[in-house]
């Protein structure tokens, strides 16, 4: 716990046989609990996580990095989480790190910290690909504009939310992939939440994830659809389900959780 609040930690995971041990030696001991979801992997990921003591969920199919995330953020909320950190378990980001991102939230300073990978400069020399690092800023360029923001990055996929955070936002109408990451973002930018950022040290290696060519083009045309649609909500030009708070805003903490375990179990 940190300040009297319940952190847990949640790990989507796929074929993550490899590193997951690593990650999860890591991982500070002001974590509560460790909740890892597997999307339906094909190595002994499940097995091992259940040898280190993790809370495991395993899905009968593979349903998605987002849909993956949908079930960690569920399953936290219902074990009582008032803080919820997600870490991938490929040992990109740093597992030490999730200790001071909870702490910024524990402590009422922001709804939202993520673990950035372009502030400190280190993202080149972590491995990112030029080109990933290239279009991480063009389209971190286009949001901050758009959605009248000062983020250093939009793209990381280690984040620490409020358990009210989390309550407030539609998330069964995100994405089931990768765009899941980048919608939830515009989800809390477009609600007014406070957010933070923490200089993280990032590493790309042989068994770190990582989305091709092919799939990282699919998700930048996804991110401007998301920024897009951001715009509209605001403006009042038209609203798609993704933006569509007030009703969500108004339920009561258990029935929102809930609906949620019942649309992600």
């Amino acid at each position: 716990m940190i300040n009297e609040k319940m952190v847990v930690a949640v790990l989507p995971a796929y074929n993550a046989e490899k590193t997951l041990a690593r990650t999860v030696s890591e991982i500070p001991n002001a974590v509560d609990a460790c909740i890892l979801v597997d999307d339906h992997s094909t190595d002994c990921t499940v097995e091992l996580a259940r040898k280190l003591g993790l809370q495991v969920h395993v899905h009968e199919r593979n349903r998605g990095y987002g849909g993956n995330q949908k079930t960690c953020y569920a399953a936290a909320l219902n074990i009582g989480a008032d803080i919820v950190v997600m870490l991938h378990p490929d040992y990109q980001y740093s597992p030490r790190l999730v200790e001071p991102m909870a702490s910024m939230i524990a402590y009422g300073v922001y709804d939202l910290v993520l673990g950035s990978r372009i502030l400190g400069g280190g993202a080149l020399s972590g491995g990112m690909p030029l080109y990933k690092y290239v279009s991480n800023r063009a389209l971190t360029l286009i949001q901050n504009m758009a959605l009248r923001a000062k983020l250093s990055e939009y793209h990381t996929g280690f984040r620490a939310y409020s358990r009210d955070m989390l309550l407030s936002l539609p998330l069964h109408a995100n994405s089931e992939d990768f765009a899941f990451d980048n919608q939830l973002l515009a989800q809390c930018i477009y609600l007014g939440a406070r957010i933070g950022e923490v200089s993280c040290p990032t590493r790309y290696f042989p068994e770190a994830s990582s989305i091709n060519l092919r799939r990282s083009t699919i998700y930048g045309l996804s991110v401007l659809r998301t920024t897009m649609d951001c715009v509209a909500a605001r403006t009042g030009l038209y609203r798609r389900p993704i933006f569509d708070f007030p009703p969500l805003q108004l339920k009561e903490e258990e029935e929102a959780v809930s609906l949620a375990l019942e649309e992600f179990s």
